[in-house]
């Protein structure tokens, strides 16, 4: 197990022994996994990328991509993709066996990796496939992990801090991999900003090479069937996002939310009580055991706004909160509070845009 110490995000360093190993003091830089399945890399991936060149920065060391799957051509291409979006150096690991993602191959050459080129820091997307590996990799490396980070920054020890929600949601702490290396966070698509790419950037490829073979491998994959379920809910990426919480009364009243936001040309969804009860689907779930969302406006109508929502909307540009509750915790972080009842509001509000967008298709 590895050594990992744990606080209120806020307080102090106080009684947090720190006494990294010899053998771990040579581990230098920041290295993001990037996530590229089916010919395209997942956001997040870019994503960490602006959060791992603003660690690399500041500890004043590399920033490097890391690349694995088959093909050299495209990963190449992958390669140059990462370095616009900040990376120094890419590690590129090509072999048939990592044509799709399978926990125990990818495990084997990210420990293989690490061992070699020892990093100091290690980020992943808490993705399906992030989380998978990045457990594996961090239990092999017998190293710490913390998973589902909202916020990453290094310490005046050159530690990486890592921050998080706790117990349900309602404490956020911030963890320190004090005694081991490399120091392992995932972070969900959307809490961090995306970086701008800067075309013409370029750096260094590092070609890696490990013994892998299909008939080692006990996994295998027969066919691959995409997830077209859930292809409807885009709540990740939407501009506008319109939510409803338990304020909306009935479940009849979730259709208000959906009347605004298709007036909007947006998506919608809603807080985790909705969920409990029924009232929408698990993928529209907004918040920290939902989806992490950062659009351009946020609408939320009979919210609370408990920390465990307020994580998964606050990189927002702009949210506005409609309660009852002049006291609902959503107004000490939405941009505009308005002090009413959303059942009323809403339709007004759906109406209104209606017929601004008639007025705009007159005119044009």
């Amino acid at each position: 197990m590895s050594n990992q110490t744990s606080r209120p995000a806020g307080s102090g360093r106080a009684n947090m022994k720190r006494e990294l190993p010899e053998h771990f003091r040579s581990y230098k830089h920041v290295w993001v996994f990037i996530e590229f399945e089916h010919g395209r890399i997942h956001p997040v991936s870019l994503e960490l990328l602006g959060e791992g060149r603003k660690l690399a920065d500041k500890l004043e060391v590399e920033l490097a991509a890391v690349i694995a799957g088959s093909g050299h051509d495209a990963l190449e291409e992958v390669a140059g993709t990462t370095f616009s979006y900040g990376a120094d150096l890419a590690y590129i690991i090509d072999n048939p066996v990592l044509a799709d993602y399978r926990n125990e191959p990818y495990t084997r050459v990210m420990t293989a990796l690490v061992e070699k080129y020892q990093p100091e820091i290690m980020l992943l997307g808490a993705t399906v496939l992030g989380r998978d590996l990045a457990g594996a990799v961090a239990t092999t490396l017998k190293t710490g992990l913390t998973a589902d980070c909202t916020e990453l920054a290094i310490d005046g020890e050159r530690s990486l801090a890592a921050t998080r929600p706790t117990f349900g949601g309602s404490l956020l702490c911030t963890i320190h991999t004090l005694n081991y290396r490399p120091q392992m966070a995932t972070v969900r698509p959307r809490v961090m900003a995306m970086p701008v790419a800067q075309e013409g950037r370029s750096g260094r490829i590092v070609e890696f090479t490990v013994d892998l073979k299909e008939e080692d491998i006990i996994t295998k994959v027969l066919d691959f069937l995409p997830d077209t379920a859930n292809e409807a809910a885009q709540l990740a990426f939407a501009d506008i996002v319109v939510a409803g919480g338990i304020g909306l009364r009935t479940s009849e009243n979730v259709q208000l939310v959906r009347d605004l936001a298709n007036a909007l040309g947006g998506d919608w969804g809603g807080s985790r009580p909705l969920v409990q009860k029924g009232w929408i689907p698990a993928e529209r779930q907004i918040g920290q055991t939902g989806k992490t969302i950062r659009p351009r406006l946020y609408i939320a109508a009979g919210i609370s706004g408990a920390i465990q929502h307020r994580v998964g909307v606050e990189g927002a540009d702009l949210i506005v909160a409609i309660n009852t509750d002049p006291q609902a915790p959503i107004f000490d972080f939405a941009h505009v509070g308005i002090t009413a009842d959303a059942i009323t509001l809403l339709p007004a509000l759906t109406n209104a845009f209606r017929q601004r967008l008639s007025v705009n298709r007159l005119a044009g």
